[in-house]
């Protein structure tokens, strides 16, 4: 059984390679049974979250009879750990072989989390972007905000690359690392001034007040939210749902866990059937994606266990040697 390492990870993916991935495996599609949530309570009154994202293979729809993969990520969530300097989110995936059940990889869970989040984003922007879509903000200045700046620009021609942050510092920390890998990165202040001139705007925060106001979106951009991941979490206003033509990775899922979705169905502003399209729709052009250059789009994103699985195998199958 392999080891590999965050740095490992990096070596074996690269992003226009890990999109073209995940559009195979959204396309043939994967069993995904629903994630495990389990609370964990301490002697000392805090708590944390384990959650299990099983997947494995579908036989069935990809004509398959032997061999294929299953798949485990065992994620923590622990919010005390800010206090003590360590990541709130912990994670390992585990790669087995598909018929023999045999261990074949041991994966670091966040950076993989982290290439396949900001890859899946990627993929829906080749779906519902402008083509000549050419000013990327980024919206929150995490781990993940460097991954989906170079995601995204690995599927549209991105010139200009602005991180915004609460924390300016942070943001221009995200925007000097992408500078030294060659990317027209910088700091912004202003907000809602980037909102009204960006192409494509990509959040990645946990913020239950919504930063995204669909007002001062200009005509043609794509909005790709990332980062809430409860009912409670909203990155975007409902100005921006009813201007947007509303796209998911997953219905099951962002109609469950995705406060940007759920909120607005159970108020009456989108409706079940406004939800234009999945990935596994788009992939498979059983659905279309944008339909002119002056719609707004808007993907709302909370992961698939599926792309864990695909990113995992991709990976895997660079290093076995």
């Amino acid at each position: 059984m392999l080891t590999i390492s965050a740095a490992e990870v990096d070596r074996a993916l690269t992003f226009p390679g890990l999109v073209e991935t995940l559009r195979v495996a959204f396309r043939e599609g994967a069993v995904q049974p629903v994630r495990h949530h389990h609370a964990v309570e301490r002697p000392d009154g805090g708590a944390s979250t384990l959650l299990l994202m099983p997947a494995w293979t579908d036989f069935h729809a990809t004509g398959g009879s032997a061999g294929g993969h299953i798949g485990v990520k065992i994620v923590t969530v622990s919010p005390d750990n800010n206090a003590i300097g360590k990541p709130a989110v912990m994670g390992l995936y585990l790669l087995l072989h598909g018929s023999t059940g045999e261990p074949e990889a041991l994966i670091d869970g966040q950076r993989l989390t982290q290439w396949r989040t900001a890859c899946a984003s990627a993929l829906a922007a080749s779906y519902l972007a402008r083509d000549d879509a050419s000013r990327l903000l980024v919206v929150g200045a995490g781990a993940l905000s460097p991954f989906l700046a170079k995601a995204h620009s690995a599927v549209r021609p991105i010139k200009t690359i602005r991180i915004w942050n609460r924390t300016p510092a942070n943001a221009e920390k995200v925007a000097a690392d992408l500078r030294a890998e060659g990317f027209a990165a910088c700091a912004a202040t202003d907000l809602d001034a980037e909102l009204g001139q960006a192409d494509i705007v990509s959040s990645a925060t946990i913020t239950t007040t919504p930063l995204i106001k669909g007002a001062l979106l200009r005509p043609g951009t794509h909005v790709d939210l990332v980062g809430g991941f409860t009912p409670t979490m909203r990155e975007s206003d409902d100005d921006a749902i009813m201007r947007a033509r509303v796209y998911v990775d997953t219905r099951a899922g962002a109609t469950k866990e995705a406060g940007d979705i759920v909120q607005p169905l159970a108020s009456g502003v989108l409706k079940p059937e406004a939800i234009v399209a999945d990935l596994h729709e788009l992939a498979r052009g059983e659905k279309r994606g944008r339909g002119s250059p002056d719609e707004i789009t808007l993907f709302k994103s909370v992961g698939a266990a599926l792309e864990d699985l695909a990113a995992g195998i991709a990976v895997y199958t660079a290093l076995r040697g």
